[in-house]
């Protein structure tokens, strides 16, 4: 299965349109808080967090009682739920809604949640603008505030959130957070390093409503070994849309970066 994945990865960097730019490269040293990359122009100006917003949404839902462990609930598969990819029509638990990013099981857990619930926890965690309003005039909030509508955050407020979730000083038990790493998707390096991550990916918007010209990726999370960290984000532009998520080439780019990255650098002494 990783040899699987890496090759993945490979292909979907090799496939990459040329026209993907890096809106921001971000790359933070956990312990010392040291910022060791920091490319683009974008590292402060908000996006919407699409499918990233799985990370806040699971913590949210492990402390609510919602989600129980890395397999629990696992909600069968309905017809009403949208489902663009086939991986999706299928029961999915915890760990799956993460690794496939099925964007119904994030709706479902929402709606259970209700709409108060919901916007108290993302209040709580200063998530972003923290803005779950939806799109105007249409009430949809709970279900879409993530995608490509109200509730943005900056690649610089996503490394500070995840430093806060690493940390455990979010306002949420340690129980809830435990069980939210645990689930988040692991990627083996070079040199034993692993690094956890969530893709994201969706349609921009301009002045004038949806860019449908255009598409957006994400890649956020860390990469740790023998208790170092370092904290990334990496969000992309690209000026065509093509069949696969721009959050995969924003994976490929950053998993093919973090290894040339730890080779070249010294960190802080191992915990």
């Amino acid at each position: 299965m990783a040899d699987l994945s890496v090759g993945l990865f490979l292909l979907a960097r090799l496939t990459a349109p040329a026209s993907a730019a890096p809106i921001c490269r971000l790359v933070v040293e956990a312990e010392s808080g040291a910022t060791l990359v920091r490319e683009g122009a974008g590292c402060e100006r908000r996006n919407s967090p699409a499918s990233t917003f799985k990370i806040p949404l699971a913590l949210i839902g492990y402390e609510a009682g919602l989600l129980i462990d890395a397999h629990s609930p696992a909600l069968p598969y309905k017809e009403k739920y949208a489902a663009w990819r086939e991986s999706w029509k299928t029961t999915i638990d915890p760990t799956s809604w993460l690794s496939e990013s099925v964007v119904w099981y994030s709706q479902e857990l929402a709606e259970r949640l209700g709409a108060a619930r919901f916007s108290e926890a993302v209040d709580r965690l200063g998530y972003g603008n923290r803005d779950v309003s939806g799109d105007p005039g249409r009430d949809n909030g709970l279900t879409h505030a993530w995608l490509s509508s109200s509730l943005a955050i900056s690649p610089d407020e996503q490394v500070a959130f995840l430093h806060r979730l690493l940390d455990y000083r979010l306002p949420f038990s340690k129980r809830a957070i435990d069980q939210t790493v645990a689930i988040i998707p692991s990627f083996p390096l070079a040199d034993g390093w692993l690094a956890r991550g969530k893709t994201g990916a969706g349609t921009p918007t301009g002045p004038h409503g949806l860019r449908a010209d255009r598409q957006f990726g994400w890649f956020i999370g860390w990469a740790e070994k023998a208790g170092r960290k370092i904290l990334f984000a990496e969000l992309i532009d690209e000026a065509a849309k093509s069949e696969e998520p721009a959050g995969f080439r924003a994976r490929a780019d950053m998993l093919d970066f973090l290894p040339r990255l730890v080779a070249t650098r010294s960190f802080g002494a191992t915990k």
